[in-house]
């Protein structure tokens, strides 16, 4: 059996799935000032008379950090930036304590000037008397040479206590966003140890001990142990949640748009002949633009208990939550409570909706069921309209899916598939805004966390040549040898292939279900004194992101 854990804005979802399909899901309250204990309420709800002993992982997604990240509550880290030909990284500033550093490589990976080594030891005393204990350390060029970094970090470690270095997250050239990425892992550093010393503690005290992954953002699930030397690839993990909950119920001749509609957001994505489209560059949260790979998604402030009011005499959903619906006893009218008065929910007070809603109507004038109708119209008018920006942006350049890249294809959704807690509901009532097929999907109150718990056990596996010294190395994976000045970039590719596939088997990965993929690679020639001496060639493979085969995903479940 499988456990898979949403653990949303406004609710955690968990289920247990067995061979029989799905076995058992409950749905607690989510308390963000206390969200171990509502993992150990759901965890407890969930295996209540269960065969524990049976069960084998729990794959979970969080918004633990992407809410440190939208709600701008991140701790405060160091940066520490060495230069390069070309912009004044300045201009990349991130963060209170932004150090730009001596030291220069030009594009091949060549030293124009060395670090300064009391520069950096200065520093690291200045971190160690303000209490900072994390740092991020990026060289412009140090994809193509990353002794630059390896020395800062060397310099910094007995000042700081966790040092994150752009070229091991990224081979990226792209040095904007590998600052911006790797300033995001060591700032989510603290509150995602956190969270992992809490999820193992809560696990052991209910006698559960099991593997457990995490859901990444390319809808891949990752060791969670492994999850320590990358923490922000748990950014936007709960909406590729929201794709891998409806992938299954996709048809393979359609273009589908992904709508989970929560209590506090509405997470949209697309679904492209079956398979997910990705962001091509990497996340984008807020300011912040990211290397991490990730499914195409977005969200907005609109949801079942967002806030409605009326704003010089318009009415407005959003984007803010501040409790729950009226009709369940919270502060404020919301599209919930409108839901209530038309009579699409099963249980809420009709009354207590009622009388908040009647304000908004008196306000404007009209019947409290006319207010609702209007508010769950504006609600699905607003969805739709994001939907359509997201289509257009992705309409002005290449599409790329986890499986294929299309020029010049212009995406035109004619299907959407709903999920969620108000799913049903909203399905209803967009459909006469869309002339495609509108339908909600299996189990859609939580099939965020069956997407969770049916994710293809993926990761991957980075791998340097340098035929001037005749070696080859995976970085974190104890692999180096030996080899010979001719190496190719193929030769390398099999390498990576090779090492990634035994490390999914480790993990547990079913053999005839790995699908392996290069996700980087680039080979240069490395000068030394205006001369060429050997090439570096760099390859990252990972295991396909993907859902579990038809044989373990019983239509019980789908």
């Amino acid at each position: 059996m499988i456990i898979g854990l949403d653990v949303g804005g406004t609710h955690t979802d968990a289920v247990l799935i067995g061979k029989e399909g799905l076995i058992h899901s409950v749905k607690v309250p989510t308390d963000p000032d206390q969200l171990l204990s509502t993992i150990i309420k759901a965890l407890e709800r969930l295996t209540e008379n269960q065969a524990i002993a049976e069960i084998e992982r729990l794959v979970l997604s969080t918004t633990l950090a992407t809410n440190l990240v939208v709600q701008k509550k991140l701790p405060p880290v160091a940066v520490l930036v060495s230069a390069g030909p070309g912009i004044d990284p300045e201009y990349f500033r991130i963060g209170a304590h932004y150090h730009v550093v001596q030291g220069v490589l030009d594009h091949s990976g060549r030293e124009i000037t060395s670090i300064d080594k009391n520069q950096i030891v200065d520093i690291g005393r200045q971190l160690k008397d303000q209490g900072i204990s994390c740092a991020a350390i990026v060289s412009k060029f140090s994809v193509r040479n990353p002794a630059h970094e390896m020395q800062i970090a060397e310099l910094l470690s007995p000042y700081v206590k966790h040092i994150f270095m752009g070229h091991v997250l990224s081979g990226t050239l792209n040095f904007p966003r590998r600052i911006t990425t790797t300033y995001l892992n060591a700032a989510v550093y603290p509150i995602h140890c956190t969270f992992f010393d809490a999820v193992q503690l809560s696990l052991e005290k209910q006698g559960l001990s099991l593997p457990i992954r995490v859901l990444k953002p390319d809808g891949g699930s990752m060791n969670f142990s492994s999850s320590l030397d990358y923490p922000a690839q748990t950014i936007l993990s709960g909406p590729s949640a929201s794709v891998m909950g409806a992938i299954n119920s996709a048809p393979k001749d359609k273009t589908c748009l992904v709508l989970d509609i929560g209590g506090t957001t509405t997470d949209m994505a697309l679904i492209l002949n079956g398979v997910p489209v990705i962001a091509t560059e990497g996340i984008e949260i807020g300011s912040y633009k990211t290397l991490i790979r990730a499914l195409m998604t977005r969200s907005i402030g609109i949801g079942g208990d967002s806030v409605v009011r009326i704003q010089n005499g318009k009415l407005t959903i959003g984007p803010d939550r501040i409790g729950v619906a009226m009709a369940y006893g919270g502060p404020v009218s919301t599209p919930t409570d409108a839901l209530c008065v038309l009579g699409l929910t099963e249980d809420g007070d009709v009354q207590l909706a009622k009388n908040g809603l009647s304000l908004l109507a008196a306000e404007m004038n009209v019947s409290i069921e006319e207010i609702s109708e209007s508010i769950i119209d504006l609600a699905c008018h607003e969805i739709l309209g994001a939907a359509g920006k997201m289509v257009n942006f992705l309409n002005s350049r290449p599409v790329y899916t986890v499986h294929e890249m299309f020029e010049n294809l212009q995406i035109k959704p004619d299907h959407i598939l709903v999920l969620g807690g108000p799913a049903s509901q909203f399905a209803e009532r967009l459909a006469p805004h869309f002339t495609g097929k509108v339908e909600t999907v299996p189990h859609w109150n939580v099939a965020n966390a069956i997407g969770c718990a049916l994710s293809r056990v993926t990761c991957e596996v980075t791998v340097y040549a340098d035929t001037s010294q005749k070696i080859i190395t995976a970085q974190g994976e104890k692999f180096e040898q030996k080899i010979t000045e001719d190496i190719t970039l193929e030769d390398v590719r099999q390498i990576a292939f090779d090492l990634v596939r035994a490390k999914a088997l480790r993990r547990g990965a079913i053999p005839e279900y790995l699908e392996m993929e290069i996700i980087e690679e680039s080979q240069f020639n490395m000068i030394r004194g205006f001369h060429t001496q050997g090439k570096n060639i760099r390859v990252r493979a990972q295991v396909k992101p993907g859902l579990l085969p038809n044989s373990i995903r019983k239509e019980a479940i789908v």
